[in-house]
């Protein structure tokens, strides 16, 4: 025996060394893993040269983007994960809900894009009614089918949505007498809800004071303002998280873990598994079009670029890393994926490739230049990162993170059956 202990028994160490420390404590874990994230945007920032008020930024800007992914992965999980719905249309779906929000809410003047000018709760409620029966219409033909007309149907649908905002017959027209429009390819503008921080900062007693004293240490009131909408949007991922819980708890989440696993064991106890399937459907289409105007509408602008197909592969790739029917594991997923996978390869494209000298071809770079080459191409190889990254999940865990605690059907653990069945059988024998 060499004596040195090899690579599998090192890493079995190291996960059950993490496992033993962090447990089987869901908030630990997400803890733990935002801790890591932020650590290394804390050094990437020192090493950038950049004042607390820029770290503060990178923290918030980093938190926001998980934040987003987060809302989005749980409410994929609730199809995917908890149901078996293949739906691979999430953008189109976030687009109607940032869209039909953003017209209700948009004053009759505002250019581009004219709305109804309603208050921004109404509004986001419409926006998640319209969604609920966007997803409603369109499951309504596709559930009849096989599981893959699903994904054909919503991955068609949302290239349909998208270049319909699009189009310059929508960009202005009149309904009811009232003249509204998506704005086509010139976006929408309407009231940013990241302004919300702004309004706190202004209305709520103290927050005033403690701007002025984040401000005294480098932390400038745009800043702030966008810590509070980032607290915000953590608080709509907890409460996303809570919801999917209690959903799948319930007689009715069970229900939909049976079709996950049989649809035909489900439907021959005398569930109607259409209908339990048309309801799931619609509500996370709901949470999709909510999480599609928190987040990437948070600035008051979108335009048909912001709900491209790849934002539905990215968010299926996150539910992947996490593990599909694991809420904690679309959290973790979705704070791996969008961090590590994507806000930092980024921040160090912007911030560091300016200092390296990039070869002028990759076999200059194989000779001694592998780094300055990284740096400068960090863009475009970061999605080959993701791709060996899937390669080596689908080999060594097809589950993901935290796919191995995916949620039975039964409200009872059945392994303990058997143990239980013995014991009974032993004091009847005795």
């Amino acid at each position: 025996m060499s004596g040195k202990l090899s690579e599998k028994t090192v890493r079995e160490t190291v996960i059950t060394a993490i496992g033993e420390m962090v447990g089987d404590n869901d908030l630990r874990m997400i803890a733990g893993l935002l801790a890591g994230v932020y650590l290394l945007c804390i050094a990437l920032g020192l090493l950038a040269g950049f004042p607390i008020g820029g770290i503060v930024n990178t923290l918030r800007a980093v938190t926001v983007f998980a934040a987003g992914y987060g809302m989005l992965v749980l409410a994929l999980n609730l199809h995917w994960g908890y149901t078996g719905l293949f739906n691979i249309g999430v953008a189109g779906f976030m687009a109607i809900g940032t869209y039909v929000t953003a017209i209700l809410s948009s004053p009759p003047t505002m250019m581009p894009g004219p709305g109804l000018g309603l208050p921004v709760p109404i509004a986001i409620l419409g926006g998640m009614v319209a969604t609920a029966i966007a997803g409603l219409l369109t499951a309504l033909p596709a559930l009849k089918m096989r599981a893959d007309y699903l994904a054909i149907v919503t991955v068609a649908l949302s290239e349909i949505i998208r270049l319909s905002i699009k189009s310059q017959s929508l960009a202005e027209f009149t309904l009811a007498g009232r003249t509204l429009g998506t704005g086509g390819g010139r976006g929408i503008r309407y009231p940013a809800p990241g302004s919300i921080g702004g309004a706190v900062t202004e209305t709520v007693p103290g927050m005033a004071t403690l701007a002025e004293a984040a401000a005294a240490v480098g932390i400038n009131t745009p800043v702030f303002t966008g810590l509070i909408y980032m607290f915000i949007l953590v608080a709509t991922v907890a409460i996303f998280y809570s919801i999917i819980v209690r959903i799948g708890s319930s007689p009715f989440g069970r229900v939909l873990k049976a079709i996950r696993e049989d649809e035909l064991v489900a439907s021959s106890l005398g569930k109607n598994t259409s209908i339990y399937k048309l309801k799931i459907f619609a509500f996370g289409c709901a949470l999709m079009g909510l999480g599609g105007y928190l987040w990437l509408g948070r600035s008051g602008f979108v335009n048909d670029l912001s709900f491209r197909p790849n934002i539905t592969f990215f968010i299926f790739i996150a539910l992947i890393i996490g593990g599909a029917g694991s809420n904690t594991g679309s959290i973790l997923g979705g704070i791996m994926f969008s961090s590590l996978l994507f806000y930092v390869p980024q921040f160090v494209s912007q911030n560091f490739s300016g200092n390296a000298s990039p070869p002028g071809s990759f076999a200059a770079a194989i000779d001694g230049a592998i780094v300055p080459y990284i740096i400068t191409n960090i863009g475009p190889l970061r999605f080959v990162g993701i791709g060996v990254l899937l390669i080596y999940l689908i080999q060594r865990r097809p589950d993901g993170i935290l796919g191995h605690r995916k949620e039975d059907a039964a409200a009872v653990n059945l392994g303990e059956r058997p143990q239980s069945q013995s014991r009974v059988n032993k004091e009847k024998s005795s």
